[in-house]
């Protein structure tokens, strides 16, 4: 039962940092097409400043979460990811400083070379991500004592012996890398006004489309590469409620957007990923890593939840740790809700 619990809390978390960074890697993306201006530039950038490394915590709350929960877990994948993993710590950083440092410096070049900066570091992270995520579904090469290596790529096939980029990989990057990209969208159509708004607007359809293709493909590519991944859902025929969710999800992002309902829209994004997401887990539980050399050296739940009196004590932390977080996170987005105004220097 224990177990079951820190899968979803794990789970939740991820969902938590999908959705509240996501939006930001998406204004990422978007930055250097949909603003045209320096004022338009910095109010994309104002629109995420208050919220972004925020939005991050959970990220180092899942990695912690991991750490004491499911240790065997965090130990292979974090040594067998090792090279991604510093790849996307470098973009965080890269990120990072370029929104920091942009108005540091009054020149048009140091300005524009940190523009570049951001956009590139917030469409790798996306892609990054998502590939991230394909690894986990089809599975690594894991030993019989939990360690694996992957190399950046072999031979594109996603057989016994995989590297981090592979066709079904590179799927799942470029599904996250348009699902984000929408993301922001949204949050500029909501969190902008006048031209800036208009443009945002514009880029919904097309890029909801082309997530709408993207994810059939993805599902496709997903029963071809991990059939057991459709198991469950045999199993708990109720659980086909996360695909229908998916597909209304979908078309409410383009009803509400169609209607002008910004915040309808982009609450719709949010519903979109978690249902992915959920699917996503839901499709590979009760195994948290699966093996792409035989299910017996598969990381299971069982195999890597801690002893009891951790993930007892550690679920005191974790209320206590995630109530002070959710309790930031609804002051910084109330006290900084509505319309970005730079002109004003605020919301």
């Amino acid at each position: 039962m224990m177990g079951l619990l820190w899968f979803w809390l794990v789970a939740v978390m991820i969902v938590g940092y999908v959705v509240l960074d996501g939006f930001d890697l998406g204004v990422g993306v978007l930055h250097l097409f949909l603003a045209r201006t320096e004022a338009e530039r910095k109010t994309t950038l104002a629109s995420i400043g208050p919220v972004w490394d925020g939005n991050e915590v959970w990220l180092l709350a899942g990695g912690g979460t991991l750490y004491f929960a499911f240790p065997l877990l965090y130990a292979s994948a974090f040594s067998g990811f090792y090279l991604p993993l510093m790849i996307v710590l470098w973009l965080l950083i890269l990120r990072g400083v370029s929104v920091e440092l942009r108005n540091h410096i009054d020149v048009g070049v140091w300005r524009s070379l940190l523009d570049g900066v951001f956009g590139l570091a917030s469409t790798l992270l996306t892609i990054f991500y998502g590939a991230a995520l394909a690894n986990v579904l089809r599975g690594v090469p894991l030993n019989a004592d939990g360690y694996f290596f992957l190399p950046l790529w072999t031979d594109w096939q996603p057989g016994a012996m995989p590297g981090i980029l592979d066709w079904y990989t590179v799927i799942g990057g470029l599904v996250a890398l348009v699902a984000l990209t929408l993301h922001g969208a949204l949050w500029l159509a909501l969190k902008t006004s006048g031209r800036l708004e208009q443009r945002a607007r514009s880029v919904v359809s097309p890029l909801l489309l082309a997530l709408a293709a993207m994810t059939v493909v993805s599902l496709i590519a997903t029963i071809a590469v991990r059939p057991a991944s459709l198991e469950n859902y045999f199993r708990y025929p109720v659980t086909f409620i996360v695909p229908a969710g998916v597909v209304a999800s979908l078309a409410a992002v383009w009803l509400w957007n169609r209607k002008g309902q910004a915040l309808k829209a982009f609450l719709a994004s949010c519903v979109y990923l978690f249902f992915m997401l959920a699917g996503a887990c839901w499709g590979v539980y009760p195994v948290l890593l699966p093996a792409t050399t035989g299910a017996d050296n598969d990381i299971t739940l069982d195999r890597a939840l801690s002893g009891p009196h951790t993930i007892a004590v550690g679920l005191a932390w974790w209320i206590f740790g995630m109530a002070l977080a959710i309790g930031y996170i609804v002051f910084v987005y109330s006290r900084f809700k509505g319309k970005v105004n730079v002109a004003a220097d605020g919301h």
